[in-house]
């Protein structure tokens, strides 16, 4: 005779998962997109040009590398694109939360007391677009994270939170 098994009681709290688990995920910005594109579009220039150079100067054959560079230019742009919106990160309780990719996925937790420093850096294509990127160390290097393509103010406002959660966490060990 077997015993009915009852289900497990629900949490209150959602459960972090690769899939969400019904947390109120926040993306990073579009922008990020663009600042990842523009270099992959000169350096696509660049090698186009090359092709182009080498097909008139050389051999008629290079033309058949334009087409096939333009094919990857356009996979590559559409890559990234879809690499972007795969960023997302949750601010809870106890620590913050940053999910990436979309094949690859990875999850990266970082308890706010094991918070050490907030790096925000911005390069010259970043600035243009008004947004910055989070780097988030711990004592260990393998527990930190990154978060990319904040808008420059939530960045910010962001290092400010999370130096003070973990100051916060820190005092209460």
């Amino acid at each position: 005779m077997s015993v009915p098994v009852a289900p497990p009681e629900p949490d209150d709290a959602p459960g972090v998962t690769l899939r969400g688990g019904g947390l109120a995920w926040r993306p990073v910005a579009p922008q990020l997109a663009t600042a990842r594109t523009v270099p992959l579009l000169a350096a696509l220039a660049v090698a186009l040009l090359a092709c182009v150079v080498v097909a008139l100067l050389v051999t008629p054959w290079v033309w058949l590398g334009v087409p096939l560079l333009l094919a990857a230019g356009g996979w590559a742009v559409w890559l990234v694109r879809r690499q972007v919106s795969a960023i997302s990160w949750v601010e809870l309780e106890e620590e913050i939360v940053i999910r990436k990719g979309r094949l690859f996925r990875s999850l990266v937790s970082v308890p706010y007391g094991r918070l050490q420093y907030v790096d925000i850096q911005s390069g010259p294509l970043a600035r243009a677009l008004g947004i910055a990127s989070c780097e988030i160390h711990t004592a260990s290097p393998e527990s930190g994270g990154s978060l990319p393509g904040l808008p420059t103010a939530e960045a910010e406002a962001l290092r400010a939170r999370l130096a003070a959660r973990g100051e916060t966490q820190r005092a209460g060990l």
